[in-house]
Parts: structure tokens; sequence; C-alpha cells
């Protein structure tokens, strides 16, 4: 195979990305990690600490580092990713912003357009960034995923100045670039990409969209028909598969309460159609309901004997918990923690069927690890709910087929390094 030289190929320059950081980004097309994540106390750049127990081998692709060469208030970081990760540390550590960072890359990886991801672009360049001669500042983000294909890395750079654009990206696999683009004309809204084809023609290059992320349009533009294209394929693929494969979750209580219409009952970011979707999984997963309405006892005040959903005179639905005896007590007079927790039970427990994620049609279900995200994990729970979904992230995710990345506060971090196959990652600002 060609290989496609990085010294030829790199990514553009950006207002907020220091020599450093550009010099890092060079040796990772290597594999070199752009920076390293101590463990057992040990101190790194930036301080960051991983305490990680016990490992799950995943059922599909997923992503196991996450980078932030130069965004929001990182530089230069690289983050582990485990099956059961929580970032940790006080107020503008960037807890918040690396899940922003997860989930922008998820939603590139769906094929989302730029500008829908990035709703305001300027807060994520770090600050203090002054824009270079041509008035250019921008960020970078990258990941890495394992499966099939190995270990593959994907960088990624954007101009959120003068103009918002992708003007560089890099998928690596095996030691080699796979796929690069650089913007050559910024009057026209295309990258140029180069990817292997190890065929009569070496090398394939064609424009590609600025406001999309290419690595996600390959397996529409390459045929397949040589090695180096299968390479490329399965990289991508790979890359695709397990970036599509999250979940975003955050309950809102006040939501939660209110009676909502009889749907599809696919739950949604906030949580407020739980009524539906608890319908929905009564009659449909009865044996993960029975789990659910387990961890709803172990973590509701009050003894919980079932869970399910009341049909109201103008035909909401309301969802109610059975205390025994045939008394319910409608969701609505549960508290804020109370609800939390029932939420994230009911997102670990029931898995993509249940759960509004554009997972890979394409993929069977068991070749896939759904990803959940929850910044502000623990909020409103008491150290007894958050042991508990803990717990069930871990005996969940043990079959591989679910991971939990999320932010937790200082006292929440300290339950998690107790949980034996938490990783918990130590920010500081």
């Amino acid at each position: 195979m060609t290989a496609l030289r990085p010294e030829t190929t790199p990514l553009p320059p950006l207002a907020g990305t220091s020599m450093s950081a550009n010099a890092s980004l060079a040796a990772g097309a290597a594999g070199t990690p752009v920076s390293a994540v101590a463990s057992s106390g040990t101190s790194a750049r930036p301080e960051s600490v991983l305490r990680s127990r016990g490992s799950v081998r995943s059922a599909g692709p997923v992503v196991t580092e996450l980078r932030l060469s130069a965004f929001a208030s990182h530089r230069g970081a690289t983050f582990p990713v485990g099956p059961v990760t929580l970032f940790a540390g006080p107020g503008g550590s960037g807890k918040s912003s690396a899940l922003r960072a997860y989930e922008a890359l998820a939603r590139l990886g769906s094929g989302d357009v730029l500008d829908e991801v990035f709703p305001d672009p300027a807060g994520c360049v770090p600050e203090g960034a002054a824009a270079d001669a041509q008035g250019r500042r921008g960020f970078r983000i990258g990941c890495t995923t394992d499966g099939p294909a190995g270990p593959v890395r994907l960088d990624v750079a954007v101009q959120t100045e003068p103009t918002l654009r992708i003007v560089g990206e890099r998928l690596t696999g095996g030691g080699e670039i796979l796929l690069t683009t650089a913007l050559r004309d910024p009057g026209r809204s295309t990258v140029q990409a180069a990817w292997h084809t190890a065929g009569a023609v070496p090398v394939t290059r064609a424009p590609l969209p600025d406001d999309r992320l290419g690595t996600s349009l390959l397996p529409l533009r390459v045929a397949g028909r040589t090695e180096g294209q299968l390479r490329v394929l399965a990289a991508a693929e790979q890359t695709v598969v397990a970036l599509r494969s999250v979940f975003a979750c955050d309950p809102q209580p006040s939501r939660m309460r209110a009676p909502v219409p009889a749907g599809d009952g696919r739950l949604r970011r906030d949580c407020g159609n739980l009524a539906a979707v608890l319908g929905r999984t009564h009659t449909q997963h009865a044996p993960r309901h029975a789990r659910l309405v387990a961890a709803a006892h172990a973590g509701c005040a009050g003894p919980v004997t079932g869970l399910g959903v009341e049909r109201l005179a103008d035909g909401l639905l309301c969802a109610v918990v059975g205390r025994g005896g045939g008394r319910v007590t409608p969701v609505g007079r549960l508290g804020d923690g109370e609800l939390r927790y029932l939420a994230l039970a009911l997102v670990l427990l029931t898995g993509p069927g249940a759960l509004a994620v554009d997972a890979a049609g394409e993929v069977p279900s068991a070749m896939q690890t759904l990803t959940v995200l929850a910044d502000g994990f623990d909020r409103d729970l008491d150290g007894r709910q958050a042991r508990e979904l803990l717990d069930l992230a871990v005996s969940t995710g043990a079959a591989g087929h679910l991971g939990l990345v999320g932010t937790v506060t200082e006292s929440g971090a300290a339950r998690a390094r107790e949980t034996p196959g938490v990783t918990v990652v130590d920010l500081e600002p």
C-alpha cells in the first residue's frame, strides 16, 4: 500500500493551538499519544489522574481515548475512556467541556452538519487564543476507537473564524494515515481529501464538503475493491459505529412529572416522556423491567413493588410507582433525586431499543456498544442512589454492550473510586 506521508499532509495550524500541540498531533499520527495520563497518583500534564479497576471486553467498536488538543479550557489533553468513566474535579476544571467534545464527535460521526453540532463555536476556542495573520481561529478534537480494525485515531481541526468549517481531518490506523483532508481554496466550501486505494491508482483524491466529517462520508465514497480501500473502509466504519452509538442523557425532573401522550416510547434526552417508555418496557421488555423495579426499590424512599402507567381521562399517560396492596404513587410526587435516579436506571437497563439514539442500523445490536453520556451524573442523588447506579452501570456493562461516561461532584468521585470497574479521571483548573 502506498502510504500518505504525514509530512505532506499536515493538519493546518490554527490560532489557539500552540506549536507544541501541533508537534504532538504530528507525533500522534505515528501512534504516540498527545499527552500521557498518569495512574496511581502520578502527576501529568494536564493535571489528571487515572484510577481504574477491572476491564470489560466490548461487544462492538468503542471509543477508548478522547483527545482535546485545543478545546475550551483544554490544551494538549488526552483522556482514557473505559467501560465506566467519570470525570471529576472542581468547577472550571473542564469536566463538562470534555463531555461536550465527546458528544460533538458523536454527532459528527452520525453525519450532522457542523453548525448544528457547534451552535456557539466561539465558546470552543481556548480562552485568550488570538487570531492569526489571516484572521483564523479554531479548535482541535479527536478520539481513538478500538474494534475489529484495531486502534484507529481520528483528529479534526475546526476553524471558527472567519468561517465555521472543518479545515483538516486525519484518520490513522496501523501506523499509517488512511484519510487526510485539507483546505486548499478558502473561497470554496470544500476540502481536498485523499485516501488509500492501493490499486492502479494508489491514492484517490476528491473534494468533500467542509461542514461534515469526511470519515462519516467514506462508506458512501469508497468501493472496497482493493486491499487499500478495504482497510480505509474498515477504519472508517469502526469509527462511525463507535461514535454513532451514543446517548446523551440529562434527566429533567420538572419535565418528567407531567403526563405525556402515548407514543413510540423512545426515551428522549431530558427523559420527559418517561411514562410512555415505562408503558413500553412493561409489556415488551419484561425481564429488564423487573430489574428496573428492583433498582427502584433500592434507590427510592419507601417500598417499590412495581412501575407502570395510568391512562388519564384525557388520554395522557402518567407514570406511577406501585407500593403494594394496590396502592400507587404518581411519579410527580417523587423528589428530584428519585426521578433522576429512576431515569438513569431506566437508561442503563433498557439499552438502545428504548432510547432515542441513532445507532448504526446496518450493524446487529449484538455487535454494538451503547455509550451513555451523563453530565452531572450524581446531581441531586444521595450516596445510596449514586452507589446503586454505579453498581448497575458496572453490572450492565459487564456484557460489553453498554458504557457510561459522565461527570461527578468531588463527593461522587470519592464513591466512584471505591467501586470496582469504574475509571475516575481527576482534573484540575
